[in-house]
């Protein structure tokens, strides 16, 4: 597969620091457990029970921009459908992750989704954005101005721009694994302003999320394996003309042997963005050192090989 096998992308670029903000409230230090994590709540068999303070409203779907078609046989989007919250998976400083179960009453149609809901832009940082939205504008100089002073209008401009960016770059890497089976990504539901909806990955009958790479001690094989699929996936990457820009072991899931990659709000445009290399080089970098600090040979992990390889893949060597 080579750089003229799908069409051109959308141009996104969106980010954060070096390693995941939303890492699970388990991995971090100091900080408070999530209210209500999905893991708490009681089963009644194969089902998850409700919060009943929640309520039960009507499924959000006509409402919002969906997810590539055809639409996965497994998704909901009968009209008579209701959402049921479940409880929160996780919480980080962008946004929160929501467990959210979707069903026609008084039918066996039901699906889980993870709903990522960004913060009121007045609470989350935007101290470490700017490189990241180098190459992105929006038409309006009234609205570049608003984003550039970081106004309460430029703030919101700027939340909305990280939930739809991170919509863009799933469903079009959904696409391309679709096709070619060389990257996973959860399939990018539905977004209705700042919340975005996702295909769960991890056990549906328990409601309990995959594990994060930075979870897992792999043993030798499954190493070289998990090793070899994120090559493939950071050629998908880059031959898209992205770099994820925040790659880290807690923003990789393992599920099922397959690498799953999440969390793309900062995904960045490497051509556009006059950072784009460096930001590649650094996803690169982060998650070589991981891989060479479990025990993977060192030629293999070679960080700066794989960045010449991948920006030559991106049609910028």
């Amino acid at each position: 597969m080579r750089e003229h096998d799908f069409a051109a992308p959308e141009r996104r670029t969106r980010g954060k620091s070096r390693f995941d903000d939303d890492e699970p409230h388990f991995l971090r230090h100091g900080r408070p457990e999530p209210v209500r994590p999905a893991a708490e709540l009681e089963l009644d068999g194969d089902h998850l029970e409700p919060d009943p303070e929640l309520g039960d409203p009507w499924s959000s779907w006509d409402a919002a921009v969906h997810g590539p078609q055809p639409h996965p046989a497994w998704l909901v989007t009968e009209l008579a459908a209701r959402d049921t919250e479940l409880g929160i998976l996780k919480t980080g400083k962008e946004a929160d992750v929501h467990l959210l179960r979707r069903a026609v009453p008084e039918t066996d149609r039901s699906c889980l989704l993870a709903v990522k809901r960004y913060r009121d832009p007045r609470h989350r940082l935007f101290h470490r954005d700017a490189g990241y939205l180098e190459g992105r504008r929006v038409r309006r100089s009234r609205e570049n101005r608003a984003m550039a002073g970081r106004t309460d209008f430029g703030r919101q401009m700027i939340a909305g721009q990280w939930a739809a960016a991170e919509f863009a770059a799933l469903g079009r890497l959904w696409e391309i694994g679709a096709e070619y089976g060389s990257i996973a990504v959860p399939y990018p539901v539905q977004l209705l302003g700042t919340e975005l909806m996702l295909e769960f990955v991890g056990d549906p009958d328990r409601g309990e999320a995959a594990p994060r790479l930075a979870q897992l001690r792999p043993g030798p094989a499954e190493l070289r394996a998990l090793w070899e699929q994120l090559v493939d996936a950071l050629v998908v990457l880059a031959r898209a003309g992205y770099a994820h820009g925040d790659l880290s072991p807690y923003n990789l899931l393992v599920h099922r042997e397959r690498l799953v990659l999440i969390d793309l709000p900062q995904v960045v445009d490497v051509v556009a963005n006059p950072q784009g290399p460096e930001f590649l080089a650094r996803d690169v970098r982060v998650v070589a050192d991981w891989f060479t600090a479990r025990g993977l040979a060192a030629e293999r992990t070679d960080h700066g090989a794989l960045t010449e390889l991948l920006l030559r893949e991106a049609g910028l060597r």
